[in-house]
């Protein structure tokens, strides 16, 4: 096995010959919340003893997966997790449940394309990382997607809104905007009146940004922005999803290039 060093956030072997082993933070974090996720759903489903011991050790080998990758996104300038496996190892195991209540799955959280008359889109600037997004926030039991997508806007910017239709269905890791495994699904509204305030809490600021003057920096920009417009200007467009990648476990050079864009 060739030895690995970090660079720029990706490992390649020493001598940067043909044999490089590319793998970003953003990997990194994937494949070990993937790890976690199947040892605390076997945890969930067993009642042998040695697999037990098994899966505990599988958490352990994600703790460190994650732990690093919190390292290099630290480095990188990134806001980051826990850098202690054990920490993360004990959270994991204190979120394990019994049968299907056990069987762990993506979060899901609910975003929002809202564009002005003067075909700008609305943003906020998360409070806990400085970074910018559209109006998203966690699926709230009682309530359907769309009411969601409704009542995070009106929370998270002042902007009373109507939804109009689903635009997006997106891995947040995949797209880099979070260290959660979630699923996004974002939906296009019609803003219809308010004045825009920052959530006290969840928001630094908001604002309406025109396509040539968004702000820095932007969440995944590269994956979602120019749909996100179409959508506004009124063109006709098709729900965007992730296309299934070959190999799953590798993120392509050309998506990486349009998520760092």
């Amino acid at each position: 096995m060739p030895e690995l060093e970090w660079d720029e956030g990706r490992g390649v072997d020493a001598d940067g010959g043909a044999d490089q082993c590319v793998a970003s933070a953003q990997d990194l974090v994937r494949w070990g919340e993937t790890l976690a996720a199947i040892a605390r759903t076997g945890l969930g489903f067993t009642e042998s003893l040695y697999e037990r011991e098994r899966f505990e050790e599988i958490l352990a080998v994600a703790g460190e997966i994650r732990a690093a990758a919190s390292t290099q996104l630290a480095l990188e300038g990134q806001p980051a997790g826990s850098r202690v496996p054990g920490d993360l190892v004990n959270e994991w195991l204190r979120q394990v449940g019994s049968g299907v209540p056990g069987y762990v799955t993506p979060k899901i959280a609910v975003g929002a394309v809202v564009g002005d008359e003067d075909g700008r889109i609305l943003l906020v600037q998360r409070a806990d990382s400085g970074v910018w997004l559209y109006p998203t926030g966690w699926a709230d039991v009682g309530y359907s997607a769309a009411e969601v997508a409704v009542k995070e806007v009106r929370e998270e910017t002042g902007i009373s809104t109507e939804p109009m239709r689903l635009v997006m269905v997106l891995d947040g890791l995949r797209i880099g905007i979070t260290q959660i495994p979630l699923y996004s699904l974002v939906f296009q509204l019609r803003p219809l009146g308010g004045q825009l305030v920052p959530h006290p809490l969840e928001c630094s600021d908001v604002g309406w940004f025109a396509e040539d003057e968004l702000p820095s920096p932007l969440a995944g920009a590269g994956m979602w922005k120019d749909h996100a417009f179409r959508a506004i200007r009124g063109e006709p467009v098709d729900v965007l999803f992730d296309r299934p990648r070959q190999p799953v476990w590798r993120q392509p050079e050309e998506e990486r290039e349009e998520r760092a864009e």
